[in-house]
């Protein structure tokens, strides 16, 4: 399925995002706000998933609002999903060994128009 290598692709292939390394995780942005980034689960939540937890890598994104959020909830389960450190927050989790890359595509596409300047991502749907 889904890498590290295609995140990268994906979101550096965006206008005006960059890359950086916080905390030895990757993270992506446009114009300096966070839109996808590399995200183990913590104790806590590997705890509160119990059987539940991925064992692979985890991809946070945040998305335009808490609809969306629980509409791809909703959608696919098995590659969706969140613990209570989100709860009534725009970011969803993402299961990238279980992601299609065609899947993948679109949820850093619809992250990054979440996040970046209205006329960026005018601009870029107008392409």
């Amino acid at each position: 399925m889904a890498s590290w290598e295609d995140v990268a692709r994906i979101a550096l292939a965006l206008p005006e995002t960059s890359e950086r390394v916080s905390r030895e995780k990757r993270q992506w942005r446009v114009k300096d706000k966070l839109f996808v980034w590399e995200r183990p689960l913590r104790a806590k939540e590997i705890e509160e998933l119990g059987s539940g937890a991925p064992d692979g890598p985890v991809l946070g994104a945040r998305v335009e609002h808490l609809v969306a959020k629980e509409a791809l909830l909703a959608d696919d389960p098995s590659v969706y999903f969140t613990t209570s450190h989100f709860k009534g927050y725009a970011a969803i989790l993402v299961r990238l060994d279980r992601i299609s890359v065609e899947d993948l595509h679109e949820v850093v596409t619809e992250t990054w128009l979440a996040r970046a300047p209205k006329r960026l991502g005018d601009a870029y749907l107008d392409e």
